[in-house]
Order: C-alpha cells, then sequence, then structure tokens
C-alpha cells in the first residue's frame, strides 16, 4: 500500500489543510486506538504538543478520536517530544502522540506517535493505522467503544517536573555547572519551560533566549535552524557556550565561546571519544548518509564503526536496535543516546557534551573541533510532481561519472525528498572544486531531464 498520510517523521503539513485537519486527525486517532487497543485492561495515551497555535485544534480532534475507542487520555500540554517518548514508557501508556512539525515555521504542523515500549512507530505500523483511516473501522475488535465503555481525559499537572528529574538524572552525579554561564536558546518552542530549570538546578547561571511563546513565533529567528540569536548572546554574555534547541527540543545545535557552530557531526565524535575512553560505547556509532566523511575518519582512527543510514532519526534508532549499538545522530543535531532514551533528546545530549567539558576543564572551542570536516556541498533541484528524472539515463550517467570521479576520496548521495518534489544532490571530498563540479552536473541533468 502506498503511503498516503505518513512521511518520514510521522504526519505532518499546513495547519487546517489536508491532511493536517481536525477531520484526518480525529481519523487518525480512531485507527491509532484500534490498533493498539489490546487486552481487556484500561487503555491509556499520552498527548503532547509544543506551542503551535494549530495545537489547539488537534489535541481535542486527537482526544476524541482516543475517548471514542474507549482509551483514557493524559493531556501533557507543552512538552519536548523525548518526554512524550520517555513518558509513555515510564506510565505504561498503550500510545504516545506528539503534535508539532519540529523545525518547521508555525504554520504547519505534524502528528507523531510513539508505541508502548517509547520509540516511533514502523513504517509497517503506520501503513496499518493508514489502511484503518482509508477503509474505516470495522464491527469486531476495531469498533468504536460502547457508550458505558468510552474513555476519559485528564490533564497530567506534573508532567514537566518528571521530565526534568530524568533528565538531570543523566548527568553524572559527581559533577555540577556551577560557575559555568549557558546561553539556552529554546527556540518558543517545547521546551520552553523545562530546558532553562534543567541547567539552573545543576548548577549553572543561564541565559534564556526564545522563551516567550506566542503560538506564532516557534522557530522564528531562533532554535537549532536559526542559531544565530543564540551565538549573538553567547559573545554579548561571555558565555562559555550555547545551546539551541528546536520547536520540539529532539535537536540539539551548540555554538562554542566565540559563537562558532558545533554540528551534530562533532558532538557524536565528541560523545563517541568520551564514551569510548570511558569503556561505555557499544558498537559502532551509527548516524545517516549525510554525516560528513570527516565524522567516517574520525572515528576509524580510534578504531570505532561507523554504520550509515536512511535520512531521519527514526532509521538512526531502527540500526541502533538492531546491532546494540548506544550512540546514533545526525548532522541536524538529533542525537540518540541509547542508554538514556528512544529518540532524540536536545537535553540530554547537552548534559552529555556539558559532562566532558566540565569534566575535562577544556573550552568548547577545543572540545568542538574534534575532526576536520571535508567539504560538502547540497543543493535541492526542484521539479514537477509528474516528472521522473532518477529514471532518465542522461541522470544516471551524471551520477555513474560523478562517483567516479570522486572515487576513493569522497563520496556522492542522491536523495530525493519524502514530502516534496525535490532531490537533494550531496558531494563531498577533500578537493572542494571537484565537489562543486560534481554537484553542478548531477543538478543539471536531473534539471534538463525534469524538463523533458
Amino acid at each position: 500500500m502506498t503511503r498516503k498520510y505518513f512521511g518520514t517523521d510521522g504526519m505532518r503539513g499546513t495547519a487546517n489543510r489536508w491532511p493536517i485537519t481536525p477531520e484526518v486527525t480525529l481519523r487518525l486517532a480512531m485507527a491509532a486506538g484500534a490498533v493498539f487497543r489490546r487486552g481487556d485492561h484500561r487503555h491509556r495515551v499520552v498527548i503532547g504538543k509544543d506551542t503551535r497555535l494549530s495545537g489547539y485544534m488537534l489535541e481535542p480532534a486527537l482526544t476524541a478520536g482516543f475517548i471514542s475507542m474507549g482509551m483514557d487520555v493524559m493531556l501533557l500540554g507543552p512538552l519536548p517530544t523525548p518526554a512524550v517518548a520517555m513518558l509513555t514508557g515510564s506510565m505504561r501508556a498503550d500510545l504516545g502522540v506528539m503534535i508539532s512539525a519540529s523545525h518547521n515555521p508555525y504554520q504547519d504542523n505534524g502528528i507523531k506517535l510513539f508505541g508502548p515500549d517509547g520509540y516511533k512507530l514502523s513504517d509497517a505500523m503506520e501503513s496499518e493505522i493508514e489502511a484503518l483511516m482509508e477503509n474505516g473501522l470495522a464491527d469486531g475488535p476495531s469498533a468504536p467503544a460502547a457508550p458505558q465503555a468510552l474513555g476519559r481525559a485528564q490533564r497530567l499537572e506534573d508532567a514537566p517536573g518528571r521530565y526534568i528529574e530524568f533528565v538531570k538524572a543523566t548527568f553524572p552525579k559527581t559533577l555540577r555547572l556551577d560557575g559555568l554561564k549557558i546561553v539556552v536558546d529554546c527556540a518558543h518552542g517545547a521546551a520552553y519551560r523545562v530546558a532553562p530549570v534543567v541547567f539552573h538546578e545543576l548548577g549553572a547561571d543561564v541565559i534564556p533566549v526564545a522563551v516567550q511563546p506566542d503560538g506564532t513565533n516557534i522557530n522564528r529567528d531562533c532554535g537549532a535552524t536559526a542559531p544565530r540569536a543564540m551565538r549573538e548572546q553567547v559573545v554579548a554574555h561571555g558565555a562559555a557556550l550555547g545551546l539551541a534547541l528546536d520547536g520540539d527540543a529532539d535537536r540539539l545545535i551548540v555554538c562554542d565561546e566565540a559563537g562558532e557552530l558545533v554540528d551534530g557531526d562533532q558532538l557524536m565524535a565528541l560523545i563517541a571519544g568520551s564514551w569510548a575512553e570511558a569503556g561505555r560505547l557499544k558498537g559502532s556509532v551509527v548516524a545517516t548518509v549525510m554525516s560528513n566523511l570527516g565524522l567516517e575518519r574520525f572515528l576509524e582512527t580510534r578504531g570505532i564503526g561507523l554504520t550509515r543510514t536512511k535520512v531521519g532519526d527514526r532509521y538512526v534508532v531502527e540500526a541502533m536496535r538492531a546491532s546494540d549499538c548506544n550512540l546514533g545522530g545526525e548532522q541536524s543535531g538529533h542525537i540518540v543516546l541509547g542508554d538514556y532514551g528512544t529518540t532524540g533528546d536536545g537535553l540530554v545530549a547537552a548534559l552529555q557534551v556539558l559532562a566532558v567539558m566540565v569534566a575535562s576543564g577544556r573550552p568548547m572551542s577545543e572540545l568542538g573541533r574534534q575532526f576536520q570536516p571535508v567539504p560538502q556541498l547540497l543543493n535541492n533541484v526542484r521539479f514537477a510532481r509528474d516528472a521522473r528524472p532518477l529514471e532518465s539515463d542522461l541522470v544516471r550517467d551524471a551520477i555513474e561519472a560523478g562517483e567516479a570521479r570522486l572515487a576513493g576520496g569522497g563520496r556522492l548521495v542522491i536523495r530525493p525528498s519524502g514530502t516534496e518534489p525535490v532531490i537533494r544532490v550531496m558531494a563531498e571530498g577533500d578537493d572542494a572544486g571537484l565537489v562543486d563540479a560534481v554537484v553542478a552536473d548531477v543538478s543539471k541533468a536531473i534539471e534538463a531531464a525534469a524538463n523533458v
């Protein structure tokens, strides 16, 4: 079955436009409820959200759908995605739901689903839910609840406190952040209440940025995808480093004391080196095809393997579970620490970075330069929705020629977007001029094929 509603990370789109409408969201909740309503116990769903205005529209629709299936709903309010994953497992819920479009602007929204184990659903499970959304709920096991068996809804008032204590417990008990000045950019998003508290209670002097959400300013000129404000505040306040989260706080970007950015690849290298030295690293590091070749070479010199996956932290987690690895992530800042959680967690990742910094006594400007990245270039090529440029001999020949030119000293990655008519052309290698030329040649071939 062709996937109609779900993309690479749940369901996402423009709020109040198909499929992010109350009607579709209601059907999603009813279908998911039917799939996860197993056994005779009282079923429970936890629902969290970020700070988007449209969350007020989607939360009641989800709640109504789950209640109609006889499931009790625990409303968490604004809380990071990893908090929803954690609470799903710790509260023995049957399903966890996060209402968020992550780093997208406020006009968008989305829905991420977590199973009882706190992990995102597999493609097969999402397809099963889609089939029920399309074909309707049948009588029998998937039928809506009888009037006397409807669920109830209540707000979990201590949800932020539960998550704050969980995050703090991941920081080594022998260390403190006393005397450390930290800028924390919350992107006016899901972590605006909890993130500053975590670092303050561990002893840091916290300078909060973007902690006044109004429903429409999430990710606007702030957060992990727009870290300029964080960088400026670090320099202005003489802070030791800056931490920028995205809208749902599952992503982290760092800057050092001079305002220089440190991406997810460098953070993975830093944590991998520290954990390997302490004997904590299990298996290889798992990253996507977009991670820099410099990371792969860095890990190789330390006897650490690198496993690559498709883009998407869900695929990183699946590979980590399959190989029993405990560290993975993406260049964009999703860092998955299997010892602590089931999905990317910007706050937990930040504390692991801070633990290395405090224990070593070294500044972030040193720790954030674990390896020299090789030149890397990404170009997005748009095409008409009915075109099939990757099936063209012209494009295939250009890709083959590019791979041959980079052989031995670089990589070429061609990746169709899962959400829009775009083909992402990425090349990297030691020769920056060659990288630029290969990306240009392949991009031109795709454009020519798309316009035939």
